[in-house]
């Protein structure tokens, strides 16, 4: 627990120097003002924690853009988001995080996701369970797909990505209580995680976001696999993860979409 307690002060920090850069006021008037401030609210946390995680645990790698679509490499790496939600952060809005999760031979084993606005620690560690706040979370008992609130996580892509969504939304549609579409990735899958929500799925995962929300979800009880049904890993080219009560229905009904 020493090392999960350590991440969590590290977490913090970098939480912390993010709250000095947001403003609920802030209202960008362009692409180019969004790209632009966002990249220097980000870089700067990204060097903090990466300089912080290295000294923490030296003999784990660093996961930067040039693998989070890929298989890792076995032994301990660290996957972080310097602020998970930039684009909510640059228009004022709360739901942004700084993410931490260690990845031990492809699998997540410990996990924080900070949101300083409004000041809650999600935390897992693989075999301890998931908590917020020091409370025990626990993922939705529904049995039912007509009862299940379904969500997703996915940023516009090419023509023939988009028109896949597309076409897995509406089938959900018929089927399922709601549907909803959340960027960021990390949001979605905390409250799967809470049992707010009770199906997530995602085409071609984000790794911070999904290494995270994977750990907490599944040590909260939920059920974590790719749409083949296999337990998912850094480079699967898809993500589902669900209450255990709802994870087949949800999975025939995106694999009947896919054929």
């Amino acid at each position: 627990m020493e090392l999960l307690e350590k991440v969590v002060e590290i977490a913090r920090e970098a939480g912390e120097r993010l709250l000095k850069t947001y403003s609920t006021e802030a209202r960008p008037k362009s692409r180019a003002d969004m790209y632009a401030f966002g990249r220097r609210i980000e870089g700067g946390t990204s060097e903090y924690l990466e300089a912080a995680l290295r000294e923490l645990r030296p003999g784990a790698g660093w996961v930067g853009d040039e693998l989070e679509g890929s298989d890792l490499p076995g032994g301990e790496w660290w996957v972080t988001d310097g602020i998970e939600g930039g684009v909510n952060h640059v228009h004022g809005l709360p739901e942004w995080s700084v993410n931490i999760t260690l990845i031990r031979d492809n699998v997540p084993v410990l996990t924080v996701v900070r949101m300083p606005v409004p000041d809650l620690t999600y935390t897992a560690v693989q075999g301890g369970g998931a908590f917020l706040d020091g409370v025990r979370l626990r993922v939705s008992e529904k049995q039912s797909l007509d009862a299940a609130v379904v969500t997703a996580s996915q940023a516009p892509g090419d023509p023939e990505a988009n028109r896949r969504f597309g076409d897995a939304v509406a089938a959900l549609m018929g089927v399922s209580l709601l549907v909803r579409n959340t960027i960021p990735t990390t949001f979605p899958l905390l409250a799967v995680a809470s049992g707010q929500y009770d199906v997530f799925w995602q085409y071609e995962p984000d790794l911070p976001g999904v290494a995270a929300g994977a750990l907490l979800v599944s040590e909260a009880g939920g059920t974590v696999t790719d749409l083949r049904g296999k337990p998912w890993r850094p480079g699967s080219t898809d993500v589902l993860i669900a209450a255990p009560g709802l994870h087949e229905a949800a999975r025939a009904v995106l694999n009947a979409v896919a054929s």
